[in-house]
Order: structure tokens, then sequence, then C-alpha cells
């Protein structure tokens, strides 16, 4: 475990329980959402190089538009 990880335990475990209990299921829920997202992102890791490579090939071939941020 981490220094930083134990720092954070410890101020955890001064909250009110009700408090540690939240924490708890905040940090749970992050941790499987990040598990979720890595799995979709490496279920369509293919799909997003073709994508990028397509960009680059319109990119090259000057079919892209410069984009007008002040527009947005």
């Amino acid at each position: 475990m981490t220094n930083q990880l134990e720092t954070a335990i410890e101020k955890l475990s001064k909250l009110p329980e009700r408090e540690q209990n939240v924490m708890a299921r905040w940090i749970v829920e992050e941790i499987n959402s990040d598990k979720r997202w890595d799995e979709l992102f490496a279920d369509s890791e293919d799909q997003l190089k073709a994508l990028a490579e397509e960009a680059l090939n319109d990119f090259d071939k000057d079919k892209t538009e410069k984009l007008d941020v002040n527009k947005l």
C-alpha cells in the first residue's frame, strides 16, 4: 500500500461511520467504472484506430475544415 493511500485511509477512518460508508461506496463505484471504460475501449481499439487513420488521411488530403472555436 502506498503512503498516500495509507494517509487517505487514516483520514477516512476518522470520519463518522455514515461518511465512511459513503466514501467507500464512491471508491468502489469509481474502480468499477474505470474497469468498464477499460473494457469498452479495449473492445473498440480497432475501430478507434481506423477512425484515427481516416481522420489523418482526410487531413493529409486537405479534406478537413479549420474549427473556429470563437463560434462555438
